[in-house]
């Protein structure tokens, strides 16, 4: 053991040199996401290639990657409306002396402010970083107008940081946007160029600091659900925590080593492993195996009699001392390999969460708030031009802030625990109790909210108000509560919520056609045994299952004249309720008739194509879900390479002289933006909360038309008169070189393309797909036909279906907009004229040539 502590310790290493630092690489950007409800649609915003400032260019490329999430190889960058620019905050002028004095005389020339360097883009090293001085900004704004959220002992906290050096500033910044609650060993910190004395930084964040006492733990009104005496600060507290004060048990300090020094301690320990996380798990056990004899009293003996009691046993008792003082001294090994290590104190690193979650308007949990300003700052990221209205009474009240916080972590908890695929009974369960603690402060919200509504907000103004209230995360929770009885068979209890969740008009309200759906369909088939599991056959059975579809009847009529339940769930209402009345034997001059407002359907086309058969052993699909049902297809109008079977489509009508993408509606939302561009960033009150939104905080609410129906229906004019191309081309030619980030607006598309494709669109069926989508921007995020194709004077739209694949509700409602704006519409369904089984030949195509080449399939 004293071998391996030799070996790896880090005083072993040549003169304490650093680790050579990764060459930098281009980083690439990523999209900005907009409201949970809706589909992720993002503009491109990837900026131009540019320079960064010359104080700034020797920061660790690689680090700093990782800690922004901008790594090659991670998921797209989503959060929602982030990050403002506030008021200027001063430093004083004895600061700005300070600051000229020991600059050279080109930064001298720049006023030694947050707000300043921020738009000069321009730090000095070792005195000012865009980290810190992001950091800074978003706690200084808050302050200055939201103090009152916060109480005397959180205010001793943020009094104590600003008396922080600049080089513990910044190091704790570059901790908070690494990984939550991990240690870093306190060697590696000097790769941070920026902190001249490592060492002495990580002694301040990590000093015992006093605070203020007799303080109350929390407001007196606090609901039972926030649970504030669990992150309550006490009477002291510490930016950062020591491993020698915290990481008390060999399975903490396992997690501190990398895979090669586990390794090496597995082959003195005799253990085996083929990863990390089996080497841990083997190591522990090695560690506890003969503490776990001992504690039973078995020891080794060559009698065959039985073995003493370890209290009546001595040497059992020293035996087992002797076993603890083993771990004991494998975990100072391992201490002494890792070296000191720092974490950051969870009390405080989440107050600064909460700051950050007042500053940047956020509706749903985000680990990575504080990157949208710091990309912006570095040009990673530019975002349109506005006047922000920044609202001090979003947070009306403490109490509102800490239940608003503990509202939207647990919905990161319940999205965490189902986006992986359903989780399983033990999950399901969970969700339910997750739920069961919030509901009964959940009805007492929505009854104050609905006070609020009649009583105190103008027209339209809860819309996007309301989304800062608890109720909000909530609602969403009981939504995804009600898929859980499902799962559970509990449809009792699932019908019960369904209910509630109809009852309340406030809160997703884009949800509601999907719970009259769903209500509808318990009350058909599943509520007469859920209701009265005795019942078996009989008269009685068959009275009560009349009773429960007559239920059934009423949904469906209820939700068809709810005005609040989309079009999009129409036809499958109307389905329901006519085989309904046929089953209750209805009388047929009784019955509903809907033939007056039967969608339109599209034309056919049957596209006939080589589809690739493969073997079945690949396994489950994605996520564990089953085989995935995306189809395999040759196209051979190109290369002859395996393609999805909209590519192959496309090919086709390439072929016939059409031009168009693959884009499942992003180019129409794009062209969308393009020319409601100025009108999305009109001012509106309150709609523009911080100065990095891609859309105005109403925009996925019916009150985005009706705040701007003047301006919208003027563009409406303008566009079927003929002059989208001209507003196309004076929205490019001003914003391209900027790649500005606007919901929707993607710059891959080519100018001569979109121009080409409004003036074939005509007038009069652009303007009435464009009114559709500035009414309901949110619920037609969807369904929007796979294939836009157009040639001289003429566009069609295709929508392309396999073998045993049939429109959705969403689809036949953007059919018949399309085919009612006098814009032709095709159903192109997918037939294999022969098939091949290419496992062999798939595994000797080119690299180049797989399945799924995916992006924007350009025709030319």
């Amino acid at each position: 053991m004293d071998a391996f502590v030799k070996r790896l310790s880090p005083s072993t290493l040549a003169g304490g040199a650093r680790a050579s630092k990764r060459p930098k690489t281009d980083v690439p950007n990523h999209a900005v996401g907009n409201d949970e409800e809706t589909p992720r649609e993002s503009g491109d915003d990837r900026a131009r290639p540019s320079s960064r400032p010359k104080a700034y260019t020797d920061v660790e490329a690689d680090t700093e990657a990782s800690e922004l999430g901008l790594g090659p190889d991670v998921d797209d960058f989503n959060t929602p409306f982030e990050s403002a620019l506030p008021p200027p905050f001063e430093a004083g002028q004895d600061a700005v002396d300070t600051y000229e004095t020991a600059s050279g005389t080109e930064e001298a020339l720049l006023e030694d402010t947050l707000s300043a360097r921020l738009e000069a883009r321009n730090w000095v090293k070792g005195r000012s970083s865009i980290y810190v001085d992001a950091f800074n900004l978003a706690l200084e704004t808050v302050l200055s107008d939201e103090a009152c959220l916060f109480d005397a002992k959180e205010t001793a906290v943020f009094d104590a940081w600003r008396a922080l050096d600049y080089g513990s500033q910044y190091l704790y910044v570059r901790l908070f946007l690494r990984k939550t609650a991990a240690w870093h060993r306190s060697g590696s910190l000097a790769s941070y160029s920026d902190v001249v004395d490592p060492a002495a930084a990580v002694q301040s964040l990590q000093e015992c600091r006093k605070l203020p006492t007799g303080v109350p733990l929390d407001c007196p009104d606090t609901p039972a659900c926030v649970e504030p005496e669990r992150d309550a600060l006490g009477d002291t507290f510490a930016f950062a925590d020591s491993s020698s004060d915290f990481v008390a048990t060999v399975e903490e300090a396992l997690s501190l080593l990398n895979l090669d020094e586990l390794k090496v301690l597995a082959k003195e320990c005799k253990v085996q492993g083929r990863n990390k996380a089996e080497l841990q798990k083997a190591l522990c056990r090695a560690s506890s195996r003969q503490v776990s004899l001992a504690s039973v009293g078995l020891r080794r003996t060559n009698t065959g009699g039985s073995t003493p009691d370890v209290a009546e046993s001595p040497e059992s008792q020293d035996r087992e001392s002797g076993n603890l003082s083993h771990r004991a001294r494998l975990l100072g090994n391992i201490l002494a390999v890792t070296g000191p290590c720092i974490r950051l104190s969870p009390l405080v690193f989440k107050l600064f969460e909460r700051v950050h979650l007042v500053f940047y308007r956020s509706t749903e949990w985000t680990e990575k708030s504080l990157t949208t300003i710091i990309l912006a700052k570095m040009s990673r990221r530019n975002f349109p031009e506005y006047i922000v209205c920044r609202s001090a009474n979003i947070f009306t009240s403490r109490r509102m802030l800490l239940e608003f916080e503990q509202a939207v972590r647990t919905q990161f908890e319940v999205d965490k625990m189902l986006e992986s695929g359903p989780p399983g009974e033990a999950g399901f369960r969970e969700v339910v109790r997750l739920f069961s603690g919030v509901a009964p402060r959940w009805r007492e919200l929505l009854r104050e909210e609905q006070v609020k509504e009649d009583q105190v907000y103008d027209a339209g103004e809860g819309c996007y108000l309301r989304r800062f209230n608890a109720a909000h995360a909530f609602t969403r929770i009981a939504h995804k509560t009600a898929y859980a009885y499902g799962r559970l068979h509990e449809y009792k209890e699932e019908h019960a919520l369904l209910t509630e969740l109809l009852d309340q008009r406030l809160f997703h309200m884009a949800r509601r056609g999907s719970w009259y759906q769903r209500k509808a369909l318990l009350e058909e088939r599943y509520m007469v045994e859920a209701e009265d599991p005795s019942l078996v056959a009989g008269a009685k059975l068959e009275q009560e299952r009349k009773r429960w579809r007559r239920i059934a009847v009423a949904t469906c009529e209820t939700a068809l004249e709810d005005r609040d339940c989309h079009l999009i769930f129409h036809y499958d209402l109307q389905k329901r309720l006519v085989k309904l009345e046929r089953r209750l034997k209805v009388p047929r001059r009784l019955q509903h008739d809907f033939g007056h407002v039967r969608l339109r359907a599209p034309e056919e086309h049957t596209i006939e194509g080589i589809q690739v058969i493969r073997d079945q052993e690949a396994g489950p699909g994605k996520l564990g879900r089953g085989q995935s049902t995306k189809t395999i297809w040759i196209d051979e109008h190109e290369d002859g390479a395996e393609c999805s079977v909209e590519e192959m489509c496309l090919s086709h009508y390439r072929k016939q002289g059409w031009k168009g993408y693959h884009a499942e509606g992003g180019i129409l939302r794009t062209i969308f933006a393009y020319l409601f561009y100025d009108i999305l960033f009109l001012y509106i009150p309150n709609v523009f909360q911080t100065a990095y939104q891609a859309c105005p905080l109403d925009l996925h609410t019916d009150a985005f038309y009706a705040a701007r129906a003047s301006e919208i229906n003027h563009r409406l004019v303008e566009i079927g008169n003929g002059g989208a191309a001209a507003i196309l081309r004076r929205v490019h030619e001003r914003e391209r070189e900027r790649r500005t980030c606007v919901v929707g607006l993607n710059w891959d598309f080519a100018l001569e393309d979109l121009a080409e494709l409004v003036g074939s669109f005509g007038g009069e069926a652009l303007a009435a797909v464009c009114k559709v989508m500035a009414q309901e921007y949110r619920q037609r995020g969807s369904g929007m036909p796979d294939l836009l194709l157009w040639r001289a004077g003429e566009v069609m739209f295709a929508e392309v279906k396999s073998a045993n694949d049939r429109l959705s509700d969403a689809q036949r409602l953007w059919v018949h907009v399309l085919t009612a704006a006098g814009v032709r519409v095709v159903l192109a369904l997918a037939t294999a004229r022969e098939a091949r089984n290419c496992a062999a030949a798939a595994a000797a195509a080119a690299p180049g040539r797989a399945c799924g080449r995916g992006g924007v399939a350009t025709v030319v």
